[in-house]
């Protein structure tokens, strides 16, 4: 089934949802996007798809995931725990055969990056409840991706994008744009969605940098923003202090009165730096 005529063929996501009786679950943080023309422009924010391997998480009933099929990637790598939206799935999988493909595992127990070879990118309605450390994760290999556009609350996608100084800004923000560039690309009202959410959701862009750190650098960051976060509202010197942060703020002349929400990405990037040297030689 996949000449243009069969795809024509497709029945609408509303048909498929009723045919197959798929309701949102509030215990998988589902809210299924259903309008094609936001989905399309939730797509078009990867580019020109024809070259690219594009994992999703979290399609549900598959409306995002027709979008990128119609938008030409080059594959599709549909992740999806919920075994009650395998039959839409497998549904559009038979008028994509070459191009989609269903993996029927929790996203949080994946390497996302060994689904597809490169170059690859993610674009996903995220489920809300595990946004966070999905995003954490795909993080610690951000190598892998050549480029990640996130549906997420948008509380959430501010923490992604938020600059020093802002009270968003917090080690999101900091994991986030050391590894990439972050942008907010589009934001959308709870009536896009079926259930409606009770908060706006938003696009974040998120491109890799080219160069990326270390496993173990990225760790020693993660150490340091969980620590100077941690107790965000105190000095540095008293926030780091599990870490030594007396002696990492004097190697790296940061000011120890200051809070964490006001140094800037390349400070952190100095103290997690310092840090890990400081655990070699130990």
């Amino acid at each position: 089934m996949s000449s243009l005529s069969s795809k024509m063929d497709l029945p609408s996501l509303r048909e498929s949802i009723r045919t197959h009786g798929l309701d949102a679950l509030k215990s998988l943080g589902q809210h299924f996007l259903l309008d094609p023309t936001l989905c399309m422009r939730i797509a078009a924010l990867g580019g020109d798809l024809s070259n690219y391997h594009v994992i999703e998480v979290g399609p549900g009933p598959g409306g995002l995931t027709r979008a990128l099929l119609q938008s030409g990637a080059k594959s599709v790598q549909a992740v999806e725990i919920d075994q009650r939206a395998w039959p839409l799935l497998e549904e559009l999988q038979s008028y994509y055969p070459n191009q989609l493909e269903i993996i029927r595992q929790d996203a949080l127990k994946l390497d996302a990056s060994t689904l597809a070879p490169a170059p690859r990118q993610i674009i996903a309605n995220l489920p809300y409840n595990v946004a966070t450390p999905l995003l954490i994760g795909w993080l610690r290999q951000a190598g892998a991706w050549a480029r990640m556009a996130l549906m997420f609350q948008k509380e959430v996608a501010e923490r992604v994008c938020a600059a020093p100084g802002n009270s968003a800004y917090g080690r999101l923000a900091v994991l986030s744009q050391w590894c990439a560039d972050c942008s907010i690309a589009l934001t959308l009202p709870p009536g896009a969605f079926s259930p409606p959410p009770k908060v706006h959701s938003a696009v974040a862009l998120i491109i890799p940098h080219q160069e990326q750190p270390s496993a173990d650098l990225f760790k020693a960051m993660e150490q340091v923003t969980a620590a100077a976060f941690g107790q965000r509202r105190k000095m540095l010197r008293t926030a780091l202090k599990a870490i030594n942060g007396k002696a990492l703020l004097e190697q790296t002349g940061i000011d120890p009165t200051r809070r964490a929400e006001t140094l800037s990405i390349a400070e952190f990037d100095q103290l997690a730096r310092h840090h890990l040297q400081s655990k070699a030689e130990v």
